[in-house]
Formats: C-alpha cells, sequence, structure tokens
C-alpha cells in the first residue's frame, strides 16, 4: 500500500516480547515511528496524560482569559477537495472518505499550556512540535483480548433531544455503520471471535466553545497467537486507522491525499502505551501543530454520498476548539 517503517515495528516487536514497556508515536502514513521505553520518557520532553499512565504530576492554574480565533478557509476551497471525494463515491472507488483541513489558528496559550489545561481521554504534548487532547481510543489489549471503539458522528449537545437526533441521523447512522463494519474487518485480521459489544453509545463532550455529544461503539476479539505479544506487527496490520481514513483503505488513501493535499504529518496517527503487558493507544485527533511560529489546527470528517457540503464545512469548523473550561 505504502512503504512504513518496517525496522521500527520489528523494535516495538522485540520489546514487547520482551514485556518492556514503552511508549510509541506513528504517524499517519506508518513512516515515522518513534519509540521512548519508560525512562527515557522524561528526556525526551514529551508530556503524556493518558488513563494509564501520566508524566504530568504537578497541578496547573490558568490565570488568564482564553483567547481563541480560527481562520479557516473559505468554502468555495473546502469545496475542491470535496468535489473530488464526492466524484471518487460516485464512482464506487470509495464509501467512506475521511476528508481533513488545516486551519490557522490565534491563541494566547503556549501548546504546552494547552496540553495542562484541556479535559481529554488522551493529551500529548511534543515540544515546539505539536499537542493533541483525543477523546478517540484505538486499540486496547487487555490479557489477551483485543478491544477498539469507532467514534463517529457528533452534534451540538445544547439542542434540544441532541442525543436522539444524532442517534437517529440516517447521515451519522450510515456513517457509524460503516465504521463500525470497517473496524470489525480489520480486526479480525489480528483476532478471532470478533463482535461487537457496544453499539451508538453516547459520549459527552465539555468544551471552551460548545458542549458536543459524539456517538462510539465498543468492537473485541481474542488476539490471534501469530500476533500474541507483537504490538508492532499488530499496528502495521491495522494501520492507517480506519475511523481516520475510510474504506475500503487503499484507494481511500488515493484519494486522500490527492484531495486534501498537505500533508497529515503524526495528525491522525496513532500513539500508545505498552506497559509490559497491555496496551491503551488512542488515535491522534484534535490536533494542533506548530510550523514556522504559526499554529494550525488539524481538523476533518468523514464523508460518504449523503454527505452535504455545507453541513461538512460546518462540521470541520466545530471541530476546531480547545476543551478547556
Amino acid at each position: 500500500m505504502f512503504s512504513m517503517n518496517h525496522t521500527k515495528f520489528i523494535e516495538m516487536d522485540e520489546l514487547s516480547l520482551q514485556q518492556v514497556p514503552y511508549f510509541f508515536i506513528i504517524d499517519f502514513l506508518g513512516k515515522n515511528v518513534e519509540i521512548y521505553k519508560e525512562n527515557e520518557i522524561k528526556k525526551s520532553g514529551l508530556l503524556i496524560d493518558f488513563q494509564s499512565i501520566s508524566s504530568s504530576k504537578n497541578k496547573h492554574t490558568l490565570s488568564k482569559k482564553v483567547e481563541w480565533k480560527s481562520y479557516p478557509e473559505t468554502l468555495k476551497s473546502f469545496k475542491s477537495g470535496f468535489d473530488l471525494v464526492q466524484k471518487n463515491i460516485r464512482l464506487g472507488n470509495s464509501y467512506l472518505v475521511n476528508y481533513t483541513r488545516k486551519t490557522r489558528i490565534e491563541t494566547n496559550l503556549t501548546l504546552e499550556e494547552i496540553f495542562y489545561h484541556s479535559q481529554a481521554k488522551y493529551k500529548v504534548f511534543y515540544k515546539d512540535f505539536f499537542v493533541f487532547f483525543s477523546p478517540e481510543t484505538f486499540v486496547k489489549i487487555i490479557d489477551g483480548k483485543i478491544f477498539t471503539y469507532p467514534m463517529k458522528g457528533t452534534i451540538d449537545a445544547s439542542l434540544e433531544n441532541a442525543a436522539e437526533i444524532l442517534k437517529n441521523d440516517k447521515k451519522e447512522k450510515a456513517e457509524h455503520y460503516t465504521v463500525v463494519d470497517l473496524l470489525r474487518n480489520d480486526l479480525s485480521m489480528v483476532a478471532n471471535e470478533v463482535k461487537v459489544d457496544q453499539f451508538q453509545h453516547i459520549d459527552f463532550i465539555k468544551t471552551q466553545q460548545k458542549d458536543l455529544f459524539a456517538m462510539s461503539s465498543e468492537i473485541s476479539g481474542k488476539i490471534k497467537p501469530e500476533f500474541d505479544g507483537k504490538i508492532g506487527s499488530l499496528m502495521r496490520k491495522l494501520l492507517p486507522a480506519g475511523s481516520i481514513l475510510g474504506a475500503p483503505k487503499p484507494k481511500t488513501l488515493e484519494i486522500i491525499l490527492e484531495a486534501e493535499g498537505y500533508n497529515r504529518g503524526y495528525y491522525t496517527g496513532v500513539c500508545g502505551w505498552f506497559d509490559g503487558k497491555n496496551l491503551d493507544s488512542c488515535v491522534m485527533i484534535r490536533f494542533i501543530e506548530k510550523e514556522n511560529n504559526t499554529l494550525y489546527f488539524k481538523s476533518g470528517g468523514g464523508i460518504t454520498h449523503m454527505s452535504k457540503l455545507e453541513d461538512e464545512y460546518q462540521e470541520m469548523k466545530n471541530k476546531i476548539y480547545v476543551p478547556i473550561h
């Protein structure tokens, strides 16, 4: 499909087979893979806050009022990539494409402050480079079982009956079904007895700009013997993450690279913590990157044949927020 960094994935396998704890970061295309053993995390300048590991012990107080401005591209500029995606969907090359954009933002917060004060399940600050606050788990491995929690579909929580509307929205529902199906198939490559344990579960996400509801499901399976203890091989097989790519994967990737016209880099890649036995990993979304002293927020959403241009443009803009309150 494309050239991944095989040596790094082999190194991940070796460490996990020896049950050595480590943290890893893999970019969208699997070309750049960074591995940090437990004692190297501090030296690296990485700050990590997962449910299972946290390198930020101190409580920080925010003594300023948050200033936040975004400069989204015009609808016309968004439309050119959107049209290309829709054309490919009509031709049958893909039935779900995750189309993302890069938006310049201005804020009085540093990337480090954003890390300390945003509220999210997964947060990482990479010195002078990026910060993300992701609500989305990629895969978890607990005692030989693998779990994934595809998240697709968001809605403004202040709307009346928002959760019900989200659950019954035709387009959101179709997108959610597609991603669940895609990830069930993906998991079947590395696990047996794959099943959907929970379908269309609604999560509440609080942010500085607005409160959101997001829809997710839970899928699980038993890891196949040939992948047992091999975190690198497992990741190589499953990446890029289906929820931020689309389906079918190889063709959809081609469409994305053409339609987006910018380099996602580490955005929509995955990172994770292997504690010597179990794994917790996330998709790097809700992502702010520093490029030549300018900050960019990368965001997007899934496009299907039912997608409307204005709605998708709005969703891309809705996601440009910091969960600080």
